[in-house]
């Protein structure tokens, strides 16, 4: 075979377009999902827009990306309409990346382009913070929102103030409400730094307020990386040697909540996603869609993780694709987590079909054992809510759930599986230690009872706020020692 060429402008076509985002990660995360989306718009809507990455933090890859001058291959492999996918796209959207550490004249210059429109970022959680050490004059300011004001301001005195001229900001963040956070650490910037400002400072708050708009995201696709098993495979098809691919799966959804001085239709003409068929929904409130994200998705993977382990199955898709425990799964999904949501129906139908397609994935073997971390603080955001609420509605417990809790119970007693395969429990150590000191009992309802009252994860005592609940844990604790987990799974189908 001949040897690969390198990847870069000189060897493959490469669209040049104007900058008008300024994306603050170079990540796989980022490059997987938003720079491919920004592709999609280019290629199919007058978007026209290309990407500058500004390193956040002082170490990272974009010697790398330069490297390759921006280009680099997306792998989405996944199952869509019951179909496998797998596809190999070339992304061309990265014109460039800075250092802000090395090149921070560079960064700041960023804010003189005119045609500047949106800033994107995905610092991981601990990125929007405010970190009040943090001073005007640093070149750059080491926090991800202290970088966003030196940009602004820089911007906001260049143009001296124009209207036009602010920034949609769109962070990609894991963190509930995302744009309130970073809107929150910006204010806080001002006012600490509003000495240096001087006489700006006024006009400059009153610019960011009025003229830039800082919308709080929802995302969701998984992103496992750089596909180091197949890489030599995908370089022969691609006929390129590129270190930067990145492996995502199919689905993806991005829901974008406007910044409370605009409007949805605004956005949606500034940021035409839908009009290139993406899933990128811009909405007035994010927040259904983020229980609907945390309940059909979260929820499922927290129950299903144990009562497929100890029946003696590891893999998510092999757990779906099983006769029993798919119809578990489904219970649990469509007939009592679906159930306690608000939105239309038909939405949390196809939402909920989804993600069963993501579960059943055929190029990615999930382990059930790595949901299995921390299960007791998961069950209690993901799937508490919806037993109370499936009770409130419905007048009785969901006896999926419920069992999910009491397969959870049964994982933490550890041990060994009927096929020998060892049961390691992996929690916060006093929760481990509260679950050694029940089971040591040997009674199922102490067990039941102590779970339930165990503040430390409830912040209440579920045996008193939740009717009936202690008993149909115990009744389920009694029948999974009896009968085994399958057979006890069978029970309440």
């Amino acid at each position: 075979m001949s040897e690969l060429k390198s990847l870069n402008k000189r060897t493959a076509p490469k669209s040049v377009m104007p900058e008008r985002i300024i994306q603050f990660g170079e990540g796989n995360f980022l490059r997987a999902f938003v720079d491919w989306i920004i592709y999609n718009m280019n290629q199919k809507t007058n978007f026209n827009s290309s990407v500058v990455v500004v390193q956040p933090i002082e170490r990272g890859m974009v010697d790398w990306v330069n490297g390759q001058d921006g280009l680099y291959h997306v792998n989405l492999q996944g199952k869509e309409n019951g179909q496998p996918v797998n596809t190999l796209t070339r992304i061309d959207v990265i014109s460039r990346c800075l250092n802000p550490y090395t090149q921070n004249q560079a960064f700041l210059a960023l804010a003189e382009q005119p045609e500047m429109r949106f800033i994107i970022s995905n610092t991981t959680e601990a990125g929007i913070a405010f970190d009040d050490s943090c001073k005007f004059t640093d070149a750059p300011a080491s926090s991800y929102p202290g970088k966003l004001v030196q940009l602004l301001f820089h911007r906001y005195k260049t143009f001296n103030g124009d209207a036009t001229k602010g920034m949609i900001i769109m962070p990609c963040e894991l963190i509930f409400l995302n744009g309130h956070h970073l809107k929150d650490c910006i204010n806080k910037y001002i006012e600490l730094w509003k000495g240096d400002m001087g006489a700006d400072y006024e006009g400059f708050k009153a610019w960011f307020t009025n003229y830039c708009y800082v919308c709080a995201t929802l995302v969701d696709r998984i992103v496992p990386g750089f596909p180091r098993d197949t890489i030599k495979e995908i370089q022969e098809k691609i006929g390129y040697k590129d270190n930067l691919v990145v492996k995502a799966e199919s689905f993806h959804l991005w829901v974008i909540e406007k910044a409370e001085n605009m409007t949805v239709e605004q956005l949606k003409e500034e940021f035409p996603a839908d009009k290139a068929g993406l899933h990128v929904l811009i909405t007035d409130n994010e927040k259904p869609y983020h229980e609907r994200k945390v309940t059909l998705l979260n929820g499922p993977h927290t129950v299903l993780s144990p009562v497929s382990y100890l029946s003696g199955v590891d893999i998510v898709r092999d757990a779906c694709e099983h006769e029993v425990l798919g119809k578990y799964i489904h219970k649990v999904q469509f007939d009592e987590l679906m159930q306690t949501l608000d939105l239309p129906m038909e939405e949390l139908q196809k939402f909920a079909s989804d993600v069963l397609e993501r579960f059943e994935n055929p190029f990615v073997d999930h382990q059930v054992t790595s949901i299995m971390l921390n299960s007791f603080p998961k069950f209690e955001t993901r799937d508490l809510p919806g037993v109370k609420i499936y009770l409130e509605r419905k007048g009785e417990l969901p006896q999926g759930l419920v069992f999910g809790l009491a397969a959870i119970i049964t994982y933490y007693k550890g041990g060994k599986r009927a096929d020998g395969a060892p049961i390691v429990p992996n929690d916060d150590q006093k929760i481990m230690d509260k679950l050694t000191e029940l089971w040591a009992t040997g009674d199922t309802q102490k067990v039941a009872e102590g779970v339930l009252a165990f503040d430390y994860v409830w912040k209440e005592d579920l045996n008193k706020t939740v009717p009936g609940l202690t008993e149909l844990v115990k009744k389920d604790l009694d029948l999974i020692q009896e009968k085994g987990m399958l057979e006890a799974v069978k029970t309440i189908l």
